[in-house]
């Protein structure tokens, strides 16, 4: 879709039977109840979609696109799906009946869900008195004050019999896109699914609307939960091709690479490597006021987008959160669901069937074995503060581990570009610092491991000095971390290398190792060979080491962590290729990867990819399922 129309998604909410579909069809030509099901019954079982183009108040072509939903109770899952992804609601009331059960609910439902723009009609004017048609309007009236609709003030009367109504309806459609934009270009591209099936000559088709980022034909895509890729290869909005999307529009997409049994509602569409589904969040929550207490442990239907699981409620504080209340929990979701902070949602109660609260996502990535009082702590700053701030504390709650880039994408749902834009500040300033790999510290983790450094060295050190690799193992620090930290260190003279070997810089020069030449031949050796490491025996050879001295200095070795030995083979790999290895793994975040796809990435044979991939998975930088692995 062009950049330069005005888009708008508007979903339909009411009481059965009040005329939203009818009042869909009157303004755009779509009937969009399409189930045999729908049509013999007379009721929207499932969601319905439809457009209508039009001119905004500044001549600039607009499309509305409607979410149809049904309003019988039995189906408010449905429901639930289509409004996740709109911009403002249509609340629907019927000038028969008036405000029921299920007006109540849906336009509960709304709020809850962050939607804060709208239109209210009261449909089939037509069929009552002009005495019962204000009576009714005086009872919605009542019914919207203090709500989010009830700013707008205007409650149109319309008939999609006569059509009374519909011209007014339809500008003021168009002044609804013009005030509403779902445009993200700092987010990474979601798309949650609310339809697949497969279309006669193209295979697999899935529909969504996009929350964020673009998509554009012959892009590579992943589904998640399920780790499925596959090609975009063509894309439709309302019938029209396109060849690029923005957030905010309803997408069809013909996927290549994926059948349509592996795909399903509540999956969403996102780029490679962006992000993962999740199973434990933590939130901020409201419950409605005469909802029943909601207790730690309470088990919740919980609906976000177009995707819903059940859910376990840990309370912080354990104390139930009573009717109206607003309060920090952890989700413990049943099954995965991609989420990101800001992302709204709501939860039901299991029995008897009724909406309970709802609120945002604070963190889709907590800390696991992280104290719930310094978690709550830590929330409740992060909850109300800018995306500056935000991303300092999801830095410094790191500490020296540091946060990597990719990573920090995948917490925020933000883009690389956005990240270093929002960063800036904080980069200039001191109090953030990328080092090399792309991960961040704080100053104050800055500080803390240049201290861990010199007061191990002065612990531990034998005879002057430890050796580099010797000190990087116990110091519990990353490569890149402990490489950088101890660079500046020596930049800074606080402390010295004479070859191998560190020592603070007052304790004069270390006494010489007589094996240091030997062992830096060894792991000189090993170091050049890379993933594709040397027997023992050759490289004892080219030495001139008998075997028992070769198993000496390997011992030493071992014992440093210059070597690592991988599995019962005696396979030993320089811990610099390792390294290298799971930086290069860790980029596929998210992704399966089985052997044939392992060795064709780093060009080995099954001798040496095999105990490399069990490596990886003793690391958890993978995790075994089945003959593949899933790249955590």
């Amino acid at each position: 879709m062009s950049e330069s129309v005005r888009s708008v998604v508007v979903g339909t909410a009411g009481h059965i039977d009040h005329g939203k579909t009818a009042l869909v069809r009157a303004l755009t030509g779509v009937d969009t109840d399409r189930l045999p099901e729908e049509k013999k019954r007379g009721i929207t079982i499932d969601l319905g979609f439809a457009s209508l183009d039009t001119v905004a108040a500044d001549n600039t072509p607009a499309r509305i696109s409607f979410v149809d939903v049904p309003g019988h109770h039995h189906f408010i899952h449905n429901m639930l799906a289509g409004a996740g992804c709109i911009d403002a609601v249509l609340l629907v009331v019927s000038a028969e009946e008036g405000v029921k059960p299920q007006t109540e609910e849906h336009l509960a439902i709304c709020t809850l869900l962050g939607i804060r723009r709208g239109l209210t009609v009261i449909t089939k004017a037509d069929a009552v008195s002009d005495a019962d048609l204000e009576r009714v309007r005086s009872q919605v009236q009542a019914f919207l004050s203090g709500t989010f609709l009830d700013s707008d003030a205007v409650i149109l009367p319309v008939s999609a019999h006569t059509g009374q109504g519909l011209e007014e309806l339809r500008s003021r459609l168009s002044s609804l896109a013009m005030g509403t934009s779902r445009r993200k270009p700092d987010y990474v591209t979601r798309l949650p699914l609310d339809r697949a099936f497969v279309m006669k000559g193209f295979g697999t088709v899935v529909t969504g609307t996009l929350l964020s980022g673009t998509l554009r034909t012959g892009q590579a895509v992943a589904l998640e939960p399920g780790s499925n890729i596959a090609r975009v290869r063509g894309m439709q909005t309302h019938r029209r091709t396109e060849e690029r999307v923005s957030s905010g529009s309803r997408v069809a997409l013909n996927l290549a690479g994926i059948d349509v049994s592996d795909v399903s509602r509540g999956q969403t569409i996102i780029e490679r490597g962006t992000l993962t589904a999740v199973t434990s969040i933590d939130v901020e929550a409201s419950l409605l006021a005469g909802s029943k207490e909601l207790k730690h442990r309470a088990t919740v239907h919980f609906h976000a987008f177009t995707a819903d699981t059940l859910a376990t409620v840990s309370l912080y504080g354990y104390k139930a959160a009573e009717a109206a209340a607003h309060r920090l929990m952890r989700l413990k979701l049943h099954r995965p669901i991609v989420l990101v902070p800001g992302d709204r949602f709501v939860l039901r109660q299991c029995s008897p069937p009724a909406t309970i609260g709802g609120g945002r996502v604070l963190d889709a990535h907590p800390l696991p074995h992280l104290r719930k009082a310094k978690c709550l702590a830590w929330l409740d700053a992060l909850k109300d503060t800018s995306l500056e701030q935000q991303i300092l504390q999801r830095v410094a709650r790191r500490g020296t581990v540091g946060l990597s880039l990719q990573m920090l994408r995948t917490e925020t749902g933000l883009i690389v570009e956005a990240l270093h834009r929002i960063a800036e500040p904080l980069i200039k300033d001191g109090r953030l610092v990328l080092v090399p790999g792309e991960i961040w510290l704080t100053r104050e983790a800055i500080e803390s491991g240049a201290k861990k450094i010199v007061s191990r060295l002065k612990i531990e050190t034998r005879v002057g000095g430890l050796k580099r690799s010797e000190l990087k193992s116990q110091v519990d620090l990353s490569t890149e971390i402990f490489d950088f930290l101890l660079d500046r260190l020596l930049r800074e003279q606080s402390l010295k290398q004479q070859g191998e070997v560190v020592f603070p810089a007052e304790t004069g020069q270390p006494i010489a190792n007589p094996d240091s030449k030997l062992l830096s031949a060894i792991a000189s050796a090993y170091e050049a060979s890379g993933l594709a490491a040397p027997l023992a025996s050759e490289v004892a050879s080219n030495l001139k080491l008998s075997n028992g001295e070769m198993r000496r200095l390997m011992t030493l070795l071992l014992r440093d962590k210059t070597l690592i030995r991988m599995g019962t083979d005696e396979l030993y790999i320089h811990r610099t290729a390792l390294e290298k290895l799971r930086t290069q793994i860790r980029e596929l975040h998210g992704e399966a990867l089985d052997v044939a796809r392992f060795k064709q990435i780093t060009g080995l044979s099954r001798k040496y990819a095999i105990p490399l991939l069990e490596y990886l998975d003793r690391e958890r930088i993978t995790r075994k399922d089945g003959d593949r692995r899933i790249v955590l």
